[in-house]
């Protein structure tokens, strides 16, 4: 009997970085998310594939239990499909699943495990959150905890893969406080999320965030709870516009960084704010579908209306 568990992906739209430390996040759930499926096999192997959003397997291991400890099966075959560093990453968070409950794969069973992406892998949209929340929901444990000891972060994107609604996210340990809320606006058809060709690293993102002084966090971490509540109540374009540009200089002063703006598309008329860490992954832009013209010309061909990303 096959199981299988399901987890959206994630895009963070208000506090990037500042959310590590504890300010209120405003982020969506994404429509793609990933697939876990499980199904016990008759040998003593753990078997792992991974496919991507077009049906093609790019990651496939195998595992094994010696002393209730998961390792990386021989591989006899030198298959080419597996990675040491995602094997390794893999072992870490099904040991860390382990050894919150004992009783996971406890039954010395083995397994053939299939995940599926519905978005592209280098999308920065939750891959390896939605995977660390699939495995806490095979292996019964809490998903913050299982992130805490494995890959690390806020949490906001487990929670996007929790719910299904825009959530208001603060970090508090283990037992996060969430609060699903509202975000539909009047003006989300001048909303696209445009990728920016190239993957960004979560951890050294926050490695670099973590090692910065913030000497005006206080002061920084109040304007950006303002801003976020402003931005759930917002009515027009402009005014949304406004909220986002006043954001992105926040950011910029605390991680000393230029904006994705001034770096890359200085000339466009309208608003662009990057989500989560910056230098990669998705941007949002305020425009017209006509106005999306402008960044094909520069290279820019993943061009997403708000409608078509956002779970809401």
């Amino acid at each position: 009997m096959q199981k299988s568990f399901y987890s959206h992906g994630k895009l963070l739209l208000t506090a990037e970085y500042l959310v590590l430390d504890g300010t209120n996040a405003l982020a969506i759930p994404t429509k793609k998310g990933q697939w876990l499926l499980i199904e016990k096999n008759d040998l003593d192997t753990i078997n792992w594939k991974s496919y991507d959003e077009q049906g093609n397997c790019w990651f496939k291991t195998n595992f094994i239990l010696e002393d209730g400890i998961l390792k990386q099966a021989q591989d006899h075959d030198n298959n080419a499909l597996s990675s040491p560093g995602i094997t390794e990453t893999l072992v870490s968070i099904l040991n860390a699943a382990k050894e919150l409950n004992p009783n996971f794969l406890a039954d010395q069973k083995g397994y053939n495990i299939e995940t599926r992406l519905e978005f592209h892998r280098e999308w920065g949209l939750g891959s390896s959150s939605t995977l660390i929340n699939n495995i806490a929901q095979w292996a019964k444990v809490n998903p913050f905890t299982l992130l805490e000891n494995s890959f690390g972060g806020s949490g906001y994107d487990i929670a996007c893969a929790k719910h299904d609604t825009p959530i208001l996210f603060t970090r508090s340990g283990d037992q996060p406080i969430i609060k699903e809320v509202s975000f539909d606006p009047p003006f989300k058809k001048n909303i696209f999320f445009i990728y920016l060709n190239q993957k960004q690293d979560s951890k050294a993102s926050i490695k670099h965030y973590q090692s910065l002084p913030l000497k005006e966090y206080d002061k920084a971490e109040a304007t950006a709870n303002e801003i976020t509540q402003s931005v759930l109540n917002c009515e027009t374009l402009d005014e949304f516009e406004k909220l986002i540009n006043q954001h992105e200089e926040i950011i910029s002063k605390i991680i000393k960084t230029p904006t994705v703006k001034s770096i890359l598309f200085s000339d466009y008329s309208g608003s662009i704010k990057s989500l989560g860490g910056w230098g990669g992954d998705f941007v949002l832009a305020t425009g017209s579908l006509s106005d999306m013209e402008y960044f094909r010309k520069k290279g820019y061909d993943t061009i997403i209306p708000y409608n078509e990303m956002a779970l809401s």
